[in-house]
């Protein structure tokens, strides 16, 4: 996870190297624990879902302005469906730790994203097939566990947007072409770079 991604003007994540966006989900509420100098925190806005992460994007940013969270490091994730409240997915995600830091110096992060407009037929599918495919091709791959979520790169997004099963009633919208064209701008790595 990473608090304040790089984003281009119109709010969108600045993609990673072989990085594919999948979908936009407006109108979702997003909460999170454990952010430094805040604790928790929940807000509105959009989500968007690549082959690499998730980043939540504030409407009204107050606490933070976006929240990274890579698919690799994404766990314990749970679809629920109350009878009095709104659909929500809920998990941990682990944060992105530097080089040269100690991983104890760092908590794992509780999220719920909870859709508060529309329906969630179209992105709950395609975001457990993206973990599920994330998670596959880490163990075909041998790596170790969670060393680099830019390994995700590798899953077949295009197969899994061919075979989409889209809900009339979901406000989500999936990338048939990758967005923002006019910028070639790529991020190669989640360490900041030395000016």
């Amino acid at each position: 996870m990473a608090v304040n991604p790089q984003l281009f003007a119109n709010g969108m994540p600045i993609p990673f190297l072989n990085e594919l966006f999948v979908l936009t989900r407006h109108g979702v509420e997003f909460e999170v624990d454990k952010i430094p100098g805040v604790g928790k925190t929940r807000t509105r806005g959009t989500i968007y879902l690549s082959n690499i992460r998730m980043v939540f994007v504030a409407k009204m940013p107050v606490d933070f302005i976006a929240f990274d969270m890579p698919l690799l490091f994404v766990s314990d994730e749970k679809f629920k469906q109350p009878v009095f409240h709104c659909n929500n997915i809920s998990g941990l995600v682990d944060p992105v730790v530097p080089d040269n830091e100690n991983r104890a110096l760092y908590s794992t992060h509780t999220f719920k994203i909870l859709f508060k407009d529309g329906g969630c037929g179209t992105f709950v599918p395609l975001f457990f097939n993206l973990i599920a495919s994330v998670r596959r091709a880490q163990q075909q791959s041998g790596a170790e566990p969670r060393v680099d979520p830019l390994q995700a790169a590798q899953t077949p997004v295009d197969e899994m947007i061919r075979h989409a099963y889209v809900d009339p009633n979901d406000p989500t919208k999936i990338f048939l072409q990758q967005p923002t064209p006019e910028s070639q701008l790529r991020r190669r790595s989640y360490q900041s770079q030395p000016a």
